[in-house]
C-alpha cells in the first residue's frame, strides 16, 4: 500500500524546504494537509510529485512548491481573514484554512466548487466558505481582506480584488498572457499600490469580466 503519510513528508522535505521556503507556519500546514484526498484515486500515487495534476473541468491542483511559494507570500500570521480566487479542488484553501481565521473562496466551475466544499467540510475545515460566482469580481460583501489570493493567470490585475483589500493588505497574482506568467505580491498602502515581482510561473487562465474571455 502507498504511504501517503511518507510521501508527504518528502514532498515538503525535498521540494519546499529545499527550495528556499522557511515560513514554519506553511511547512507544518503542508505536512498536515492529506493532498492526496484532493484528485481522483487513479493520480493520488502521483500527488505528491514536483507537478501540477489535472482536477477536471480544464483546470489543475497547483504544483506543491508553488502552493507553498503563494502562501509564504501572503505573510499570514493567524489571525486574518483571507480570500481566494480559485478553489479548485480545496487543497489551497484547505492550507489558507490551516493558517487563518476565516476563508472566502470563489469559484467559478460549479462541479468543483460543490466537491471542494464537501471535501473541506469532511476534513472539518469549518472555517471555509465557497461561492459559485465570477472570481474577478472577488466577493464584496465579505470584505475588506487582509490577503487575497488568485490561482489562476490574469492579463492584468482586476481592480475589485485590489479595492477588497484592507490597508495594508496582500494580493498575490499571477499576471501575463494566456501561457507564462509572473507571480506578484501587489501591498495596498497610503501612497497607492506597491509591486513586486516573485518571480516566473504558469497557470491557467482565470476567466471573468476582469481577466480572460471564456473559451
Amino acid at each position: 500500500m502507498f504511504d501517503f503519510s511518507k510521501a508527504r513528508l518528502k514532498m515538503v522535505e525535498e521540494q519546499i524546504v529545499a527550495r528556499g521556503i522557511k515560513d514554519s507556519r506553511v511547512i507544518a500546514a503542508m505536512k498536515k494537509v492529506p493532498r492526496h484526498l484532493f484528485v481522483e484515486e487513479a493520480l493520488q500515487n502521483q500527488v505528491y510529485g514536483d507537478h501540477p495534476l489535472p482536477i477536471g473541468e480544464k483546470q489543475t491542483i497547483s504544483q506543491p512548491y508553488m502552493v507553498a511559494l503563494m502562501t509564504e507570500a501572503m505573510e499570514l500570521k493567524g489571525k486574518e481573514r483571507v480570500l481566494e480566487i480559485g478553489a479548485g479542488s480545496g487543497y489551497q484553501t484547505a492550507v489558507l484554512a490551516e493558517l487563518v481565521q476565516e476563508v472566502f473562496s470563489v469559484e467559478r466551475i460549479r462541479s468543483l466548487a460543490l466537491r471542494a466544499r464537501k471535501l473541506l467540510y469532511e476534513l472539518g475545515y469549518f472555517n471555509v466558505e465557497i461561492k459559485i460566482f465570477d472570481g474577478t469580481y472577488g466577493w464584496a460583501e465579505k470584505g475588506l481582506f487582509d490577503a487575497i489570493m488568485v490561482t489562476a493567470g490574469s492579463p492584468e490585475i482586476p481592480r475589485p480584488l485590489y479595492d477588497q483589500l484592507s490597508m495594508g493588505g496582500r494580493l498575490i497574482i499571477p499576471v501575463g498572457d494566456a501561457t507564462t506568467q509572473d507571480l506578484f505580491r501587489i501591498r495596498k498602502t497610503e501612497e497607492g499600490m506597491k509591486k513586486e515581482d516573485l518571480g516566473g510561473c504558469r497557470f491557467v487562465k482565470l476567466i471573468g469580466a476582469y481577466g480572460w474571455e471564456s473559451e
